[in-house]
């Protein structure tokens, strides 16, 4: 995809608020600004969100919280997005720009480490109650978050994993570092998962959708 059909691509399909926009502009600046998703992909999972009638959410690892925007925004307005991460600073920012789009009664911020977030979720009674989740956060956790978020998902409710290709770490058998081997990892324990249908997407540094199938 060149810089030119990249653009192209934004230029005819982007639908963008004024909120979002600036949120990616004030997150552009900052020095760990490779975490945040393109524009493209939060539209495409708002698209997501709309398509399989989600109303409850989770997502795991928040940055400064465009992710999280981008889906609440297409939830209706009873909605719930559990937002889970461990750093303050970054979700203080995510926080404003939550407040001044209107959806910080629909987003609920929950810090600490997010595999007992999740775990505090099943044991507040919500086994299969979340439609759809997002992980994107502590790659070598990823095969964890996986197990407790198929509890916390109804049948035919769908995950998506964030950063499944790695730059293309994943297919170079000479990286053999903790995160990109839990990458591999995690594509294979899905790909021989029957619980789930799925399929991995090179949009952006690579998506893997899994759809929890009734059993």
């Amino acid at each position: 995809l060149t810089e030119t059909l990249y653009d192209y691509m934004l230029g005819a399909s982007l639908r963008e608020t004024d909120v979002q926009h600036r949120l990616r502009e004030a997150t552009a600046s900052l020095p760990g600004a490779i975490m945040q998703i393109p524009p493209e992909q939060g539209q495409f999972m708002a698209l997501l969100a709309e398509l399989t009638g989600a109303q409850r959410c989770i997502e795991v690892g928040v940055y400064t919280g465009y992710s999280a925007l981008s889906v609440a925004l297409a939830l209706p307005k009873n909605g719930k997005l559990i937002a889970c991460d461990i750093d303050p600073s970054n979700t203080e920012i995510a926080q404003h720009y939550w407040r001044e789009a209107g959806v910080e009664n629909i987003i609920e911020l929950r810090l600490g480490p997010a595999l007992g977030t999740l775990n505090h979720l099943i044991d507040e009674g919500g086994t299969g109650s979340y439609d759809m989740a997002f992980i994107d956060a502590d790659k070598t956790e990823y095969n964890h978050y996986y197990e407790a978020l198929m509890t916390l998902l109804r049948p035919r409710g769908l995950l998506i994993a964030d950063n499944v290709l790695w730059s293309g770490r994943v297919a170079d058998s000479s990286h053999k570092d903790p995160d990109t081997n839990a990458l591999r990892s995690f594509a294979r324990k899905l790909h021989g998962d029957k619980r789930v249908s799925t399929s991995l997407l090179p949009v952006a540094d690579g998506l893997l959708l899994a759809m929890k199938r009734e059993l």
